[in-house]
């Protein structure tokens, strides 16, 4: 299944040899693909890749695999959330709007903001009130870092926390937030969604966590290494459809 934001949930088996089929789910805009337009990827496993934390320890005291918030392994690298911004009165994320126009997934910063989005500001007391089946953009209070032999992916702190999602962000590259990439201090955009209840938020609550896994090599292209990568070295961010805020 292919999720409004492009990413894909679903494990194909070991041995597969065939054909590739997506559903395509539009939850939060109306969008325009055509043949050719890119709406996901895929990675390849071999073995056992994923990192365990002891090991993930020792990566984070050479490599600082984040930094900035609380950081913590356990399961992987913890992700809390940032709704504080810049100060008071300071933008802490971004609101889905019911209705909408159209997105040509095809378009680099095409659409304003503000026709799609509903901005979201610092409360005094620093939590948010998450409706149901609204959809979030939001941000981690930790730069995040992956170096260059390693890959990671987004996935739920706890599914018994709460009926939201908060992993729809999916894969992070080789490279993101390195600073030979030109990545330092990239922080993690969180794409959330409560579901059948209002949820509240509060600043600092760890609400995902990245897995680390290894590469089977060390990739001759990094994220944002001159690629114009949408998130590198970036703090809150829409995706690239959209124009940049000024």
């Amino acid at each position: 299944m292919i999720t409004d934001n492009g990413q894909a949930f679903d494990t194909i088996p070991a041995g597969y040899n065939g054909p590739l089929y997506a559903e395509i789910s539009p939850l939060t805009f109306p969008i325009l693909v055509r043949s050719g337009s890119r709406l996901s990827q895929i990675r390849f496993r071999r073995g056992q890749s994923l990192i365990p934390d002891a090991d993930l320890e020792g990566i984070h005291k050479s490599e600082t695999l984040m930094s900035g918030g609380n950081e913590r392994i356990g399961s992987g690298v913890q992700l809390s959330i940032d709704l504080e911004g810049d100060g008071p009165g300071g933008l802490i994320g971004y609101r889905a709007k019911h209705h909408s126009g159209l997105i040509d997934v095809d378009l680099v910063g095409a659409q304003d903001p503000l026709d799609f989005w509903e901005p979201i500001y610092r409360r005094q007391n620093a939590e948010l009130i998450l409706d149901p089946d609204a959809f979030y953009i939001l941000v981690s209070q930790e730069a995040v870092h992956v170096p260059p032999d390693y890959a990671a992916e987004m996935v739920p702190f706890d599914p018994l926390v709460g009926e939201f999602r908060v992993h729809y962000a999916g894969f992070f590259d080789p490279g993101f937030g390195h600073a030979g990439a030109g990545g330092v201090g990239s922080r993690a955009v969180l794409e959330v969604r409560s579901h059948d209840v209002p949820f509240i938020v509060e600043h600092g609550q760890t609400i995902g966590r990245l897995v680390y896994e290894h590469m089977a090599e060390r990739p001759t292209t990094l994220y944002g290494e001159g690629i114009g990568s949408n998130y590198q070295g970036q703090a809150l961010k829409l995706s690239k459809h959209f124009k940049a805020s000024t």
